[in-house]
């Protein structure tokens, strides 16, 4: 077995056996302490020995002695062991992994906890890992993780779907978290993972099925969005047979599956825009303008407008799309923001504007913490001085 196969399978692994051990024993850090040892253990003996034939029985074996011992080992030991002993645990059949998923998106935690705490619990990785993705100190992230399992400890363990919202949220955010830090394709490849387990369990769900379609046409861009030296490539400029086609025909499919749900959300818009852009040929940009229109007032976001305004230029030019973007002005949840800056830089460059559009673009090139975004916007503007 291949390096990379042996880092899948116990990322596959992992969380399903840390999640039959918290439904079993209710402790959540005793049972990710005792999970982790057992993966240690693996790391050590697999390679040497060979993989065992059932190796989530393996894990759950070795997890669970780990566990029971530290159980021991406290002051109501006595009490304990009555309540826990197990000399040879059973293996359950069925996989607890959604249920751990549901369980990291409670809602007493914040957004940016759930994030986390998903990574950590569900998506394997380290506190270290999960640290550099949201350039925070190590021990800051180890402590945010400490706290948020502790809220919810003793916490219902099961799939809440009216839950499932937040559990959408918390998995598109770990996606564009790795999407847009370009170097972080683990990020995106777990939140399409995670995203392909809920579809897999609720699978005609069409929002569920909408979140998995956008996150694929969107990654399958990824070879083709930057440059060798990592420079963004917009996507009008891009090399389409860089794209993976693979990824493309089933979030086509995926796509047109969701439309076809009861109700109509975020999502399955989202997705639609998605496969328009995806399609072979020019973009139909009166399709993705009426798109824009509809996720407008399913979902009221001013990023959604700023989006229509670039829609809207593509039809009716460039003016018309500044129209629409003055509008955004007053809005305090966008005004000022790279995002604006950097659209209105682009369709003031389209009106002959050169000096307005060159001040945008530079004051979108100090807003943004992107490295790549950045050195992009600077080069958009040093093309106008």
């Amino acid at each position: 077995m291949t390096a990379h196969a042996f880092e899948d399978l116990l990322r596959e692994i992992t969380p399903q056996v840390l999640g039959a051990l918290v439904r079993r024993y209710g402790q959540f850090d005793g049972a990710e302490d005792a999970v982790q040892e057992a993966v240690v253990a693996a790391a050590v003996q697999w390679p040497a020995e060979g993989v065992p034939d059932n190796p989530r029985g393996w894990l759950m074996t070795v997890a669970s002695r780990r566990l029971i011992d530290r159980i021991r080992s406290d002051q109501a030991r006595r009490e304990r062991e009555e309540a826990f002993r197990v000399e040879q645990p059973d293996i359950p059949d069925t996989d607890d992994t959604l249920e751990l998923l549901f369980l990291c998106c409670h809602p007493a935690l914040t957004p940016a906890s759930q994030m986390t705490l998903t990574l950590r619990a569900v998506g394997g990785l380290t506190t270290a890992e999960i640290a550099r993705a949201f350039l925070v100190p190590e021990a800051t992230m180890a402590a945010r993780i400490s706290r948020s399992k502790q809220k919810i400890k003793g916490s219902a363990f099961a799939v809440d779907v009216r839950r499932l919202p937040v559990v959408l949220h918390v998995i598109y955010l770990i996606f564009n978290e790795g999407y847009t830090a370009v170097d972080r394709v683990d990020l995106a490849r777990e939140a399409i993972r995670l995203a392909r387990l809920v579809h897999a369990q609720l699978p005609k769900d069409g929002e569920v099925t909408g979140l998995l379609a956008l996150m694929l046409l969107t990654d399958a861009r990824r070879a083709a969005r930057v440059t060798p030296s990592g420079d963004l490539v917009p996507l009008d400029e891009q090399d389409r047979s860089r794209w993976d086609r693979a990824m493309i025909t089933e979030g086509l499919q995926l796509a047109r599956t969701s439309l076809g749900a009861e109700a109509l959300g975020p999502y399955q818009i989202q997705a639609a825009i998605a496969a328009t852009h995806a399609d072979e040929g020019p973009t139909n940009w009166r399709q993705v303008y009426a798109l824009y229109l509809i996720l407008e007032r399913l979902a009221p976001n001013p990023m959604v407008r700023l989006n229509r305004a670039v829609a809207l230029a593509e039809i009716d030019g460039p003016a018309a799309g500044l129209a629409l973007l003055a509008t955004l002005d007053d809005d305090p949840r966008l005004a000022g923001h790279h995002r604006l800056l950097s659209v209105r830089a682009h369709l003031l460059e389209r009106t002959g504007d050169t000096a307005a559009a060159l001040r945008c673009y530079r004051e979108a090139a100090k807003g943004t913490a992107n490295a790549a975004e950045r050195r992009y916007l600077e080069a958009r503007a040093a093309r106008l001085r």
